[in-house]
């Protein structure tokens, strides 16, 4: 690995594991607000799954799947609704 690469991976690594349950529980409501928002302005799933939110979203379903609903499952729902809403408005 190159030494640059390596220093952003370590950075990565120290920026994830300073992030407690509690925080990642705590920005819930914005990772939701934040996704809502890339599926209403047409982002695509494939750049959707490369965000900050996303992986947010990803680290609270691995660690409490009872409590957190699959990230691909929220953006499904999310999407629907969404799409729904626009139809209803035009």
């Amino acid at each position: 690995m190159a030494t640059g690469a390596r220093a952003i991976s370590e950075r990565a690594n120290a920026a994830a594991g300073s992030l407690t349950i509690g925080k990642l529980e705590a920005g819930y409501p914005t990772y939701c607000k934040a996704l809502r928002i890339l599926i209403r302005d047409g982002i695509s799933l494939q750049k959707i799954q490369r965000t900050v939110c996303w992986d947010r979203l990803q680290m609270l379903h691995n660690a409490m799947p009872r409590q957190y609903r699959d990230p691909l499952v929220h953006y499904s729902m999310l999407k629907r609704d969404v799409e729904t809403t626009s139809s209803c408005a035009a």
